[in-house]
């Protein structure tokens, strides 16, 4: 992300992508997130996330062996 263009995040408040200007507080923010696009496809970033790391878990836990 270059220094001049915008940061997005996704506020939790407001329902929408924002940019810094636009954002509240930290505690009702996710990001920042590269483009708009991103910020607005934060759930499906989080649940691929959470995805990966059960995958993760489970082979690391051995329940993946048959």
């Amino acid at each position: 992300m270059a220094a001049d263009e915008p940061r997005w995040w996704w506020d939790l408040k407001q329902g929408r992508a924002v940019t810094d200007e636009e954002r509240g507080p930290a505690d009702d923010a996710l990001g920042p997130y590269p483009s708009k696009a991103a910020a607005e496809a934060w759930r499906e970033t989080r649940d691929a996330r959470e995805e990966e790391w059960k995958d993760e878990d489970e082979r690391w836990s051995g329940e993946d062996e048959e």
